[in-house]
């Protein structure tokens, strides 16, 4: 099988395809005005595109494939997506990052289906904080979901937090008591600069830098990586059933091992999380008979791949997605 490798000979193992730009929650680092619709829902991509898009990926080597959004489980065909994902058995791992939402009510359905992994976005584990947050107040919902992805049968759930200043930073102690029990990989995400968001991110921005120095103090050790894992850097405690990883974009060497492509909703192909421009792949997702020269868009446009995004400059149009950058 072939495999997508970039100018710098980095391989390319995991997809993140948008099934949607729409989304339910407010989040003050997101959407704090709440989802503006740019597009008709029926310009995101089909259920038979998303098919033809996962087939040519999988035939390029892809191991892994995360379903974000906005909120992917607001798709009323999203049960069918899973589906039809998994129809490739090269995609050995197929995961989505969810707000909780439809959790509680559903996540039993997904895992039917052939989900093998979640995420979900927690960044407070106080319910009046949370609700300040995402503009929602359904945290008991949300953590209902959790344990009803345990029930389903998923042996962990990942739990991102986006990570800010003087919101949750100091509340460490407190998310490391809710895993001390729980199989749950607490994902920290530091709040990154957004076109409008500069006053944010001067305000709450900390490097997750100061976490990771207070979990190796605390005898956290460092684990090693896989091929198709995401960019965490992941920490476990021999006393913790639950593991901590830490996600820091800015970090020198962030991109050494990036092994990520991400794909928008209605069908561009991103080669950075910080790129403007994406490659436009819809135009060959209409049929079947297109695979050859799709996979070959695919391959070439990768090429293109910058070696680092520190490398871009002008990032103003960037919009913080929690779905799009936690793996």
């Amino acid at each position: 099988m072939p495999q997508l490798t970039d100018a710098f000979e980095r391989k390319f193992y995991y997809l993140r395809l948008s099934i949607t730009d729409v989304c339910n929650f407010r989040c003050t680092y997101c959407l704090p005005d709440g989802y503006k619709p740019t597009a008709s829902p029926k310009a995101f991509l089909s259920l038979d595109e998303i098919r033809r898009v996962s087939r040519a990926f999988a035939e390029l080597g892809t191991e892994k494939v995360r379903l974000t959004g906005g909120e992917p489980s607001l798709r009323r065909d999203f049960t069918d997506i899973i589906a039809a994902v998994r129809e490739n058995p090269a995609i050995r791992q197929l995961a989505v990052t969810t707000n909780g939402y439809r959790m509680a009510r559903d996540v039993a359905q997904w895992r039917d289906a052939g989900l093998t992994a979640i995420n979900v976005s927690v960044d407070s584990l106080d319910a009046r904080q949370f609700h300040a947050i995402t503009g929602q107040d359904k945290f008991h919902q949300v953590m209902a979901g959790i344990d009803a992805a345990f029930t389903a049968g998923f042996s962990k759930v990942k739990v991102n937090a986006v990570l800010m200043r003087d919101v949750n930073h100091h509340q460490l102690d407190t998310f490391l008591n809710w895993i001390r029990q729980r199989p749950i990989q607490l994902r920290f995400i530091e709040l990154m600069e957004t076109g409008e968001g500069g006053d944010l991110f001067r305000k709450h921005h900390v490097s997750g830098e100061v976490l990771r120095q207070q979990l190796e103090r605390q005898g956290w050790q460092r684990q090693p990586r896989g091929r198709s894992d995401g960019p965490a850097q992941v920490f476990s405690h021999p006393d913790y059933l639950g593991e901590v990883g830490l996600i820091m974009p800015y970090e020198k060497d962030f991109c050494a091992s990036c092994n990520r492509l991400r794909v928008s909703a209605i069908g561009n192909l991103h080669l950075c999380l910080f790129g403007e421009q994406g490659i436009p792949l819809r135009d060959l997702l209409a049929d079947d008979r297109q695979l050859q020269v799709l996979k070959q868009r695919i391959q070439s446009g990768l090429l293109s791949k910058k070696q680092t995004h520190f490398l871009h400059q002008g990032n103003s149009g960037i919009t913080q997605n929690l779905s799009f950058i936690g793996g």
